[in-house]
Parts: C-alpha cells; structure tokens; sequence
C-alpha cells in the first residue's frame, strides 16, 4: 500500500511515520510533506493508495488540499489526521475514508488500515468485474456478469437444470453422450422413462441462459442427438481467469507484493462449492490447492520481512477456507511461540484438536502432539521453530 504524509508539524509527521513503519505491514511511505504546496505534485508523480492529511495548516486549509487531491488522482483515499474533532462532519461530506484524532493511537490506525486493504480489494476486482465480455461466475455459486452490469444469478427451473449446465460446462467444448448424462442426472432408471426428462431439463437450461442474456452460450445437439456439447462464445470464466493470473506470478516481490495479495484475494470460495457436485470435487480441490500454494508463498514473503501480523492474517484466513489443513494451524503456534504469545499458542492448538478430533473424527499428527508436549516441557527453543 502506497501512502503520502502531509503535516506542517514536524514532530507529528515522523512520528506518524514511526509508528506505520513500526506497528502496520505492507506499507510503503513514498513521501511525506511539511509544505502543504508540494503535495500535489507529490501526489501526481507517486499516485499513491492513500495520503494521511492534516487539516489545520497555515498556508492551506486541509479540506481544500482533499478536494484536489480526489480531482487530480481519483480513488486516492484520504485519511484525515488532526487534533480538531469538529471538521469529522466536513471530512466525510469529502468522502474521506476515515477520521482519525491526534495523538494517533496504534490500534486505531490499524483498523483504518484495514478497512484501506478491503476497500482496494474491492476497487481490484470490480475492475477484474468490469470486462468487457461476459463473465461467467463459477466460484462458490453460478452467476453471470454481461459488461457494465451487475452480477446475476440464475433462477434454475429445477436442480436438475442447474447441476445439467454446470456439467456441461464444466467439460465444455466436448461432446457428453446422453447416456452418460442421463446415468449422471437418473442414475439406476432406465433410460426410456429419463430420455424425455434430459429434453425437458436440457430446454430448461437454454431458457434459463437466454432469461440472463448468456446468448452467447450454445448447447450444440450431437449427431442424431447422441449427446450434447457446450461452447461458452467469448464469455471468459471467473475460475480460468483468476487461475491465468496466478500461475502468471513467478515470486512475491516487495513492488508486486500488493497485486499478488488482492489476486489471492480474488479466491472468493471454491468452485461450484455451494452445491454438493461430487464429479466437481477434483478440480474443486485442484484450485483449492492452487490457491494455498500461493498463500504460503505469501506468508514466506511475509515471514522474511519479519511481517508477523500479515502471516497470522493470511494463516487466519487459510484456516476458514480449509479448516482440516493442519500447516495452518502448526505454522501459528510456532510462530506464537517465536514471539511468546503462550496463550496463541494454545489457542490454536485446542482449535486443531476440536476440528480434527471432534468436527471430523481424525487424530492429529504425532508431530504436532510432540511438538505441543515439548513446548509445554519448554523443551523448545523459541527462534528456532519457524523452519
């Protein structure tokens, strides 16, 4: 995140500068000014994420300096930094992200931060949203997205309608013999009774695409009706672009560091995962683990620039989207232990233990069993824990 400072105090600009540097990750200071008339060039020459303004300067009134700022560099978020608690009405009537009173306290600008991170998250991929074909939206659930519109998402006639398309598509540009359909969608009837039912579902499903404008996808009849192919046109899938785009980063590096994060971001659930599609499963955790390769290469970025907070972050969030993945939760409790956070430690290991052994039914490995024990003993050596 890149960010500008703007104070005419000189003690309150280090010491803004000090405590980002200090307490917040993944912040770039590209500059910072006491001279309120060299920010705007600043700002144009750096176009940065955010600028941290005061608004009571002698040469220039703060709110002012705002109003320009949007003008020149539009989507550059303002945070108002000051001792004066009566302009807040005026700040947010700017449009201004936050509000923030001096002395800045660290918790505070840490939650100001964060609300920055899920605003761009959110301004990277509606523009990834606002192609200019159609989209089709396979994450989590089915939606379409037609360019300059809002996401839709389809009113099946019946479920079957809706788990016929997504097999299609899912083996799209191939020919899928009725037979197998219909074993898929009936299996154990005969094919006489169901042949009419596929018709039927099968003309559902185009009503369905044309109801949404998805014109542009064609369910072509093989040669005497012996199947059925599904061709998308030029509308593009949300689960092939996201894949493109990440097998597209090399390394994590401190200048792409920021992209690569709002594109992992971008993994918004698994594919077609809120319907239990059992022949999605592979390439449901095919990506799953695409996506996990990419965070942990992430948290080693993190982890060599001693950024402690963005790993628990991103571990966090590995956690929620796979709960059973026990790395997440045996790279925390070193990492606690690292720092002597003894009450993180025991956090996560009894959060281990209640989604393996309880939710699922499955022990825990012994490395990790001997691991805890060792460090209850204090057996191990905090520093020497991360590899």
């Amino acid at each position: 995140m890149k960010v500008i400072l703007v104070d005419d105090e000189r003690l309150a600009l280090i010491g803004l500068q000090k405590l980002l540097e200090k307490e917040v990750s993944g912040i770039q200071i590209a500059a910072s000014y006491m001279n309120p008339a060299e920010v705007m060039a600043g700002v144009v020459l750096h176009r940065p994420d955010v600028v941290f303004l005061d608004i009571h300067m002698p040469e220039i009134d703060g709110m002012d300096l705002g109003r320009r700022i949007q003008v020149a560099v539009p989507g550059t978020e303002i945070i108002f930094v000051t001792s004066y608690d009566q302009y807040a009405v005026h700040a947010f009537e700017l449009q201004a992200l936050d509000y923030v009173m001096k002395p800045v306290q660290t918790e505070r600008l840490k939650r100001t931060l964060q609300r920055v991170r899920e605003k761009l998250a959110v301004r990277c991929e509606q523009r990834v949203m606002d192609t200019e074909v159609p989209l089709i939206c396979c994450f989590n659930q089915i939606s379409f997205k037609l360019p300059g519109k809002e996401p839709q998402i389809a009113k099946w006639r019946t479920s079957k309608a809706q788990e016929l398309f997504a097999y299609l598509l899912h083996h799209r540009n191939r020919v899928i013999y009725r037979s197998v359909l219909l074993d898929l969608m009936w299996p154990g009837m005969e094919e006489e009774k169901t042949a009419h039912q596929l018709y039927t579902t099968m003309y559902h499903v185009r009503q369905t695409l044309k109801a949404c404008g998805m014109d542009m996808i064609k369910i072509q009849s093989a040669h005497l009706e012996a199947g059925y192919k599904l061709e998308v046109g030029d509308a593009q899938l949300d689960s092939e672009q996201w894949e493109q785009e990440m097998k597209a980063w090399r390394e994590v590096q401190p200048g792409t560091v920021q992209a690569y994060e709002q594109a992992l971001y971008r993994y918004k659930g698994t594919y077609f995962g809120q319907y239990d599609f059992i022949w999605a499963e592979p390439e449901r955790e095919r990506l799953r683990y695409l996506w996990l390769y990419h965070m942990r290469q992430l948290n080693l970025y993190y982890l060599k620039q001693d950024e402690n907070e963005r790993v628990v972050e991103n571990m966090q969030q590995i956690q929620q989207m796979l709960p059973d993945e026990e790395e997440s939760y045996f790279m925390l409790m070193k990492l606690y232990d690292e720092i002597n956070h003894d009450l993180g430690v025991e956090e996560q290991y009894r959060l281990l233990m209640s989604r393996m052994e309880q939710d699922l039914g499955i022990p825990i490995s012994e490395e990790i069993r001997h691991w805890y024990r060792d460090w209850k003993l204090g057996l191990t050596e905090p520093g020497q824990t991360m590899g």
